[in-house]
């Protein structure tokens, strides 16, 4: 057998050893059983389609429930009642502890109201955990688009240490974070839900920059799903 063929059956082997070892793996990945995310929803406040906005990459609303998201089962709601942090230390209206307790109607007395311009808050999930997704309610007691929300997780409080972002439609880099790429929504009793794919942190930060009908910044309640991690 010459050398030549020698290389070429070697590297035939490698390649239906690892044929066979990726779905292999694949199908470890894949072992956990998923399970449609199950999300109690508040009171729709408004409906109908809202008035045109004149925004860069606006998502057209659906009209209809979203498709199920599926995530790993035994995942829940980690956020709840867990610790909340904000630049706006003082809420105009509101107390921060409100983003995670629970209440996701638009009622007054159900919602937060932060200063103008950039503002952030950041939930401490007291511990580690492998995220799936996180749904946010700023405000949906009338339809409008929050500016600049950017989305991320950590394994520190001051965001050093394994800092990702999962969403960003910060699309000419106000906040300083990096050019967005994700597209502006309008806020619905649906929430807006952040497919997380897993990722590992303690930490989750939320940042927007007023919205279409004022320079003000909301929260109603932030879910953040997820199990512990391994």
């Amino acid at each position: 057998m010459s050398k030549r063929i020698m290389v070429l059956a070697v590297v035939a082997f490698s390649l239906l050893v690892m044929a066979i070892a990726v779905p292999a793996q694949q199908a470890k990945k894949s072992s956990e059983k998923l399970v449609p995310l199950k999300i109690k929803l508040p009171k729709a406040m408004f409906i109908g389609t809202p008035m045109p906005m004149k925004l860069p990459k606006l998502e057209k609303p659906l009209g209809k429930p979203r498709p199920p998201f599926l995530v790993p089962e035994g995942t829940k709601n980690v956020a709840l009642g867990k610790p909340v942090s904000s630049t706006d230390e003082e809420p105009v209206i509101g107390e921060i502890e409100m983003i995670t307790d629970g209440d996701k109607e638009a009622s007054d007395g159900s919602y937060v109201e932060l200063g103008p311009f950039v503002q952030h808050i950041t939930i401490d999930l007291q511990g580690e955990y492998n995220i799936y997704a996180i749904v946010i309610w700023h405000y949906h007691k009338q339809p409008r688009v929050y500016k600049d929300v950017i989305v991320q997780v950590a394994d520190d409080p001051d965001f050093t240490k394994n800092v990702k972002i999962l969403f960003n439609n910060d699309l000419d880099n106000t906040v300083g974070l990096g050019v967005g790429s994700d597209w502006h929504y309008v806020e619905t009793a649906e929430g807006k839900l952040i497919d997380a794919k897993g990722v590992k942190a303690r930490y989750v930060r939320c940042y927007s920059n007023g919205n279409t009908s004022n320079d003000l910044n909301h929260y109603i309640e932030v879910e953040v799903y997820g199990k512990p991690a391994k």
